[in-house]
Order: C-alpha cells, then structure tokens, then sequence
C-alpha cells in the first residue's frame, strides 16, 4: 500500500508547514509554494506507480476555486487513489463524506474569496502600502503612503508635546479640547501615544511593523520618551500622573503602606498656603500625625543627592554603549543586505515575488531593532546620579521637572515613625 500526501500554502500568508506532520507512514510527500508544480508532479507519480491514498489538510489546498478543486479530485479519484482530507470530514470512498461535499465546496468558496482578499492585503504589505481604511488624524492618503495633513498634524503634535512635558494623558487630552475644542476619548489619546503611525512606520492586524514608511509626527527619542512615561505611569497610584506636587504618588506609611496624599490648606483672601502629608487608608488614622510637605520634600532631595551615587555604583549594569553599537550594526547589516536585494534582482538571481518576500522580512526586523534602539536610556545612568546628586541642581528645577526626575529614579518613599519624629527610606525603581 503506497500513501502519499500533498501540502499547498502561500508564501504570502503563511509559513510554509513542516512535512513531518504526516509522520513516517506516508511514503511520499508533495509541497507546493505558491505555485502547482509539485501537483503535476504527484499525477505523473501516481500514473506511473499505483498509490493507495491520497493525504490533505483542507480540500481548498487542491486549487483557488471550486472548479479547480473540482478537476483535481476528479483527476486523482479517476488514477483510482483515495483522497482523505485530515481536518474535513471528507474521504472520497465513504458514501456520507460524497453526500457533503456540496457543503465543503461551499466552504471552499468562502475560503477562496478570503484568501483573496488577505492576498491583496499582503501584496499591500509587501510594497510597504497603508492599511485599507481611513488615515489616521493627522494624516490623509497620498498615492502609495500617508501624508501629513497640513491642518490637522500640528493639533496632533501639540498634543504628544503637552504628554511629554506634564506626564498627564487626560492633562493633555484636556488641553487639546481647551484649545483647539478637539474632543477624544483618553482612550484615543492612549492610542495616538502608542500608535506606529505617528513615529513614521506602518502596523498591520498581523503584529508586524514596517519602518519609516512616511513622515513622522514623532522622531524616535521623543516615542522612547513617550514610552518610558507610560510606563512609569502604570506604577502610580491613579489620578497623581498630573498632580501638581512632585512627591505626588509617592510617599507611603512605612508602617501600614497606606498612600498619603497632599492636602493644601489656605486662608481667605490671602495668599499663603501650608502643605502637608496625610495618609489615606491608614487603620491607625485618628492617632497618626501629619506631616509637613516641605520638610519631607527637603529630606527627599537630600537623602536623593547623599544615596542614589552609591545605588547606581552598586549596580552591575551592562555597558550601554556596547549594546548600542551593537544594536546599530545589526541595522547597518541589514540595510546593506535589504539595498543588495534590487542588484539581485536586476541580474535575475532572484525573481521579483522572493525578492519582495525578503524585503519585507528584513524591514520587520529592522523595525524590531529600531524599537529595541529606542528604548535604550539616552544618556549612560552614572553620569545622570552625578548630575542630580548636586542640591543645587534640584532648586533650580520647576515643580513639574521636578516631579519628572522623582519619578525616574524612585519607586516609592517611606516614612517610617519613630515616636514623635520619623525617618525617611527611599526605595529606588533599579
């Protein structure tokens, strides 16, 4: 008894399956890549030797229309071999598998009908084109790519500017309704931070992302800027991303954990205001004391300058620079192969359809490299603990840079009571 099986995919649409999948009872295995070579190949086996069995998958891997699969099975079953379809209830010797194969071929209808259409859309891919749909805000469609619209991309990127400076998604998705009476939702502005398209590139349904295919709103260091502000966000208490004092968030009961908060009192007609810190959920509240804001503000940036040297030294951090270069060298390399490709080409090494597969694959890589670019920190961490380890450099901050510097090196601050006074403890996000 001889069996053999055929495999038909699309380069376009997915990786090619592993033959082994038949396992070793099959005798032989046919695959085809886009094309029916191997196809022609199997009836002129199967006229020459006797098989037995047919294996498939699918019947739509027989052809792209009915008529197609219609012909083939006609042309196997007429060399007397079986066909047995491993994930359809279909075998061409049982009665009750004939009796519903109107309802496959119906199924093989639909699926051709998709396949053509996710075909057009990977061609699409291949050429690096923007996804079927409207353009983003900020955006409208030209011949082969999005182009800014003039009108439009300033509001967008106003906005990006007003989240990198404040740190405050719904701040900045306030600001934009207060002055350009442009509402969205803080989930669209939560997109419209994370979103390819603004940093220059192309996302598609399928996860990948193609690099600078357009112009962008967002240059890389303000999307890694972006990116590490939203990460930093998630760690915060909610409703304290845009609080206006610095220590806002972080300050913690060392005793119970309760989140103490900042309360401002003030005196009618006047200008004076006094700060203090209370805890927010503390079971011991009625017996616990508040604090000054200004006295722990103070011991925060001194305890700051005196510890946060010694943390970073204490550190085994990996040579930053080493990464970076070797990250831009993989890019170089890239790049070079992907410029190599139209020589390739032009001298018939490669025909057209391998060559856009290729290139498509290397700008998704290179996408991947640029991300793991961008999030590198910007500057080596030692010298950032040198700089901010000077008192001086802390009073000349604003209450939002300093907010923003907090934020980048503290994870919380604990005030740990003893008796009348208290201690502080900062624990740092490293």
């Amino acid at each position: 008894m001889r069996i053999v099986a055929y495999l038909y995919s699309d380069p376009l649409l997915e990786s090619p399956p592993d033959p082994v999948i038949w396992g070793w009872e099959v005798d032989h295995v046919y695959q085809d890549l886009g094309g029916r070579q191997q196809w022609g190949q199997l009836i002129a086996d199967c006229q020459t030797e006797p098989t037995d069995y047919l294996l498939i998958r699918r019947l739509e891997e027989l052809g792209d229309s009915i008529t197609q699969v219609s012909d083939r099975l006609t042309q196997i079953q007429a060399l007397g071999v079986i066909v047995m379809a491993t994930e359809q209830s279909y075998s061409s010797h049982n009665t009750n598998s004939q009796t519903n194969l109107l309802k496959l071929l119906g199924e093989v209808q639909q699926e051709a009908s998709s396949r053509r259409l996710r075909q057009g859309h990977a061609r699409n891919r291949l050429n690096a084109l923007p996804p079927p749909g409207k353009a983003p805000y900020g955006y409208r469609r030209g011949k082969d790519r999005y182009i800014l619209d003039r009108s439009t991309a300033p509001l967008v990127k106003d906005f990006f500017d007003q989240f990198l400076l404040y740190g405050s998604l719904r701040g900045a998705v306030r600001y934009l309704e207060k002055k350009y009476s442009k509402k969205i939702s803080v989930a669209t502005g939560k997109r419209w931070l994370t979103s390819p398209v603004y940093r220059g590139d192309l996302a598609y349904r399928n996860g990948e992302v193609i690099c600078d295919t357009h112009s962008p709103i967002l240059n890389r260091e303000e999307a890694a800027q972006i990116d590490r502000l939203l990460r930093r966000n998630r760690r915060l208490p909610s409703r304290t991303a845009s609080a206006p004092r610095s220590l806002a968030g972080l300050v913690v009961c060392g005793d119970c954990q309760s989140q103490m908060s900042v309360t401002r009192v003030t005196r009618p007609r006047q200008t004076w205001e006094y700060l203090y810190l209370r805890p927010v959920n503390c079971p011991k509240r009625p017996k616990c004391r508040v604090i000054p804001y200004q006295q722990v503000l103070d011991s925060t940036i001194q305890t700051i300058c005196q510890e946060l040297p010694r943390a970073v030294a204490g550190m085994n951090l990996p040579n930053l620079d080493e990464v970076k270069q070797s990250l831009i060298s993989q890019v170089t390399e890239q790049k070079a192969v992907l410029d190599q490709l139209n020589h390739l080409t032009a001298t018939g090494i490669l025909d057209t359809e391998t060559a856009q597969l290729r290139a498509y694959k290397l700008r998704t890589e290179l996408s991947q490299l640029q991300a793991q670019l961008s999030s590198l920190p910007p500057v080596n961490l030692g010298a950032i603990a040198q700089t901010v380890s000077i008192p001086q450099f802390w009073s000349d901050l604003s209450e939002s840079e300093r907010r923003f510097y907090f934020r980048e090196f503290i994870r919380q601050v604990k005030l740990i009571r003893q008796g009348q006074q208290w201690q502080l403890q900062l624990v740092f996000i490293f």
